[in-house]
């Protein structure tokens, strides 16, 4: 008798424990999921492919949700719901394109993410796309840094020195299959990055 009544006892610990595990996990997935924003303006079609393979490299990480836009269709949702931004812009004089930079001003003009610094710890990372080795492709991904640091996000290197890029001029015309490697790469990075520092805050 008094056995198995321990046997019963026993058995609802059990299963109290499996339902406690069980719900462990569930909460586990849910902090580990990451939402990954891709976006970028392209005039030529250079740097939206550039775009779609980071967008590729990302995915590549088990747990990663990306969403890829053009800056002018980018809502502040689509910001604030992120946990990484990966941003591309051509070289224009250079330096980023007007629609990119416009594209950040809009973060306190028009999305009001600045004042209460609603992407703070959020990470990022950029591309840029130009066309010649030396027209401004670092200093272009410099300015996007400089953006995101300001607004106090987690700025990461990834794909080349400071981010994946692309010549696109009459020397090396379109993208080959090294820079788009390096956009993958750059991806996958951030993507990671991102997952370690959710995983961290949740802790």
């Amino acid at each position: 008798m008094i056995t198995r009544e321990l046997l019963k006892a026993g058995g609802v610990v059990l299963a109290a424990v499996v339902m406690m595990l069980s719900s462990n996990v569930g909460h586990a997935a849910d902090t580990s999921s990451v939402a990954v924003l891709v976006t970028y303006h392209s005039s030529s079609g250079n740097t939206e492919k550039m775009a779609q393979g980071v967008a590729e490299g990302a995915k590549a990480v088990p747990g990663t949700s990306v969403t890829l836009k053009r800056v002018g269709d980018v809502a502040s949702n689509d910001l604030v719901s992120a946990d990484a931004v990966i941003i591309g812009s051509p070289v224009y004089f250079g330096n980023m394109s007007g629609e990119v930079k416009t594209f950040f001003d809009n973060w306190s003009l028009k999305f009001d993410l600045f004042r209460e610094r609603r992407m703070r710890n959020k990470v990022g990372g950029a591309f840029a796309t130009g066309g010649s080795i030396s027209n401004g492709k670092e200093v272009t991904i410099l300015s996007i840094f400089a953006a995101m640091l300001i607004n106090q996000m987690i700025v990461v290197s990834g794909g080349g020195g400071f981010g994946a890029t692309a010549t696109t001029g009459p020397d090396s015309p379109g993208i080959d299959d090294k820079e788009m490697a390096e956009a993958r790469e750059l991806g996958k990075r951030i993507a990671e990055v991102a997952a370690l520092v959710k995983r961290g805050s949740s802790r």
